[in-house]
């Protein structure tokens, strides 16, 4: 099965040791992943704001982008959660306003998009990825990825078969972490609000490091907790499942 990255705008510029966890992991489990260099944005931003015929570009260049491939497979909730429910948005709009007439149906041939959790447990039938990383550790189930993927308990299910790692019950884990894209930036006096609740329950956890699988929920919640020096660090779940006895991860961020 060949399967194409979707590393993601914001691993790209800020995470890009998450996008090489993600390819470490796979091609230890026996996946041929490969790394379009002609990606860019799924145009999720431009949807979420409400600017879709803005999107039709970038839509279009996901779409050529991972043409030809059995699965497109990225480390992010958000972003999966787009390419599955926003694109077809996009296409329709797109085919009706003659703005894009065929991205439409090329969306309809277009490879799957998973979320790494839901390859690695659905396609591949994996949970146990053969991960070490002897840490306490909460995990946040980030909004997407909850809500509109419905990832369940996926990520759970791995990281419990993580050798050495202390999985710890995060308190109102399904509560949003406040971040929301935009929404940080529009309603920052709530987000920050929201944040602080979410950091008050991880602390209450005694974990070393919260782990999610979206950059931009940790990035948020890895400023609070840096900046009330609680030396919780903050992880991206691929980061997790590809350390390794011989390949430790580093907890640094």
């Amino acid at each position: 099965m060949r399967v194409a990255l979707s590393v993601t705008c914001i691993n790209d510029t800020m995470f890009p040791g998450t996008g090489q966890a993600v390819v470490r992991l796979l091609r230890r489990l026996g996946v041929d992943v490969e790394f379009p260099a002609a990606q860019t944005c799924c145009g999720q931003p431009m949807v979420n704001t409400g600017y879709l015929d803005e999107a039709v570009p970038a839509v279009r260049s996901y779409v050529d982008a991972f043409a030809g491939y059995d699965a497109i497979v990225t480390p992010s909730g958000s972003c999966a959660g787009s390419a599955r429910h926003q694109h077809a948005l996009v296409g329709r709009r797109a085919s009706e306003k003659g703005l894009d007439r065929s991205l439409e149906a090329d969306l309809a041939d277009a490879p799957p998009t998973y979320e790494l959790t839901e390859l690695i447990v659905d396609v591949l039938g994996v949970t146990d990825v053969g991960a070490y990383f002897p840490h306490a550790v909460t995990y946040h189930p980030t909004c997407h990825s909850l809500r509109m993927l419905g990832v369940g308990d996926r990520p759970l299910r791995l990281l419990r078969e993580v050798r050495g790692l202390r999985l710890r019950e995060l308190p109102a884990a399904e509560q949003c972490c406040g971040f929301g894209g935009t929404f940080a930036v529009k309603n920052s006096d709530t987000s920050v609000a929201m944040g602080a609740d979410k950091v008050r329950h991880v602390r209450s956890t005694g974990a070393e490091v919260l782990v999610a699988g979206d950059n931009s929920c940790l990035m948020h919640l890895g400023g609070m907790l840096d900046r009330q020096r609680s030396g919780v660090r903050v992880m991206h779940l691929a980061e997790v499942l590809a350390a390794t006895e011989d390949a430790p991860a580093e907890v640094v961020r």
